[in-house]
């Protein structure tokens, strides 16, 4: 992956090279396992929609959607289930939460989701973090092939026709009315699918050229693309954005364009590689920079990168920043809580936090966490590395409660600059407490 020249930037905190700021560390979500990126960019944020496999998934264990977000590519924030298979009332409720994609059209929000073996349908809602409802109580797409109607991908051309494509094995279209809940017109089944397409479509413009991308023939199954001059093909095939390896059974493509650069995402089981060789469905999300060439073409990558992209900016310790905004973790899960939202939880002794590019600026004094716990232990925070410099220490107190939440301060060793953080959790057996959000004060 081509690395770009670094340069010279300048923050409200301080002044830094981009030299020091690192990169994401891939897989980007450790948490839950994730598989189905669908990226979208609103104000100024990445919204990264996903599938979710259950833990104890063998096969495809799929009941809700997820939605992390992102400023700067490397380290993203949790905000639970946004969507679940709960919010249809047409389908069963037990598996089947495939690959969705959100797309923003005059203030509103449409989440397209397919329930394998259901069709497809949408959920609209006022915000991109939902709450999303069903407006049609009923399927958007049903063809005579419902197993086969998964994978919808919305694109709005710049006349304001808005298009549906989907489809395994083979590649449907309709024109979308401008209420994106109905459709003018017959579906289409495309004529000029590319070659080596499976599923997974995932349409873009970028100048003048039209782009498909999608999860090649399985398996194994890497990320093909095609180019047309028009929106409904003819549909030319160009070669692989990733090639296809077999340190992956599968892939889906979700790619955006963000702040200058262009960034392709998908799936592999490198999460679930960490501790067990034996194949679970049970996917995780990764994403990697990618580089077209003058004559509109994507240069092909083998597989993703160990560190991903680079950071984009650094972050601000002097905001409140969330528990649940993480670059890597290790041994950690997250929860919501009617009171506090998001939260991180399952802390056990030796597991840690990090964030990515924390701009401390001319240093702070204190920090201050807020947390929840019926047992106690402490949080060392150190830079640069889990074993590196500690900074800081502040212990976590018996609150009276798993979500009974207070606030803790601890003194901080003046350290300027930007560093890696890291939270490093320590204590007794068992878990220790369950950990909201963090902020630093001058």
């Amino acid at each position: 992956m081509r690395r770009k020249m670094r340069l010279f930037c300048t923050t409200v905190l301080g002044i830094y090279s981009l030299a020091n700021i690192g990169y994401a560390q891939n897989p980007i979500i450790q948490t839950k396992f994730t598989a189905d990126p669908a990226p979208m960019v609103y104000n100024d944020t990445v919204f990264l929609y996903t599938t979710h496999d259950e833990d104890d998934a063998n096969g495809f264990k799929m009941l809700n959607w997820l939605l992390y977000t992102s400023t700067d590519m490397a380290n993203w924030t949790d905000h639970g289930i946004v969507a679940s298979l709960n919010d249809f009332s047409w389908v069963r409720h037990d598996n089947g939460a495939w690959a969705p994609q959100c797309i923003e059209r005059n203030g509103k929000f449409y989440l397209y989701c397919p329930m394998h073996g259901n069709g497809i349908g949408v959920l609209v809602a006022d915000t991109p973090y939902g709450p999303f409802k069903d407006p049609l109580g009923k399927r958007l797409i049903e063809t005579n092939h419902l197993w086969n109607d998964i994978d919808p991908s919305p694109f709005i051309d710049d006349d304001g026709q808005a298009y549906l494509f989907w489809g395994n094995p083979d590649l449907y279209y309709v024109k979308l009315n401008d209420d994106m809940i109905s459709y003018s017109g017959e579906v289409v089944k495309e004529s000029t699918k590319p070659k080596n397409y499976q599923e997974g479509p995932w349409v873009w413009k970028r100048k003048n050229h039209y782009y498909l991308a999608y999860a090649s023939t399985c398996c194994p199954e890497g990320i093909g693309y095609a180019m047309s001059n028009s929106i409904t093909g003819p549909w030319e095939y160009k070669g692989m954005v990733m090639d296809a390896t077999s340190k992956s059974r599968g892939n889906h493509p979700g790619i955006i364009d963000y702040k200058g650069k262009s960034y392709c995402f998908g799936l592999n089981y490198d999460l679930l590689k960490r501790t067990t060789l034996k194949h679970h469905e049970r996917r995780s999300v990764s994403v990697d920079q990618m580089i077209y060439n003058a004559d509109g073409s994507i240069e092909t990558v083998p597989y993703w990168s160990t560190n991903g992209p680079e950071q984009v900016e650094a972050v601000n310790p002097y905001k409140r920043v969330e528990a649940e905004t993480i670059a890597w973790s290790e041994g950690v899960k997250t929860a919501k809580d009617p009171k506090v939202g998001m939260y991180v939880t399952q802390i056990h002794a030796g597991d840690y936090i990090k964030l990515r590019g924390v701009d401390l600026g001319k240093g702070a004094k204190k920090i201050k966490i807020f947390a929840a716990s019926a047992a106690g232990g402490n949080v060392e925070v150190r830079i640069d590395d889990k074993n590196g410099p500690v900074i800081a220490v502040c212990n976590i107190t018996n609150t009276g409660g798993w979500n009974t939440w207070k606030t803790f301060t601890a003194k901080v060793k003046r350290m300027k600059g930007l560093h890696d953080l890291y939270l490093v959790f320590n204590g007794g057996e068992g878990e220790l407490f369950n950990l909201d959000a963090w902020k630093f004060v001058k």
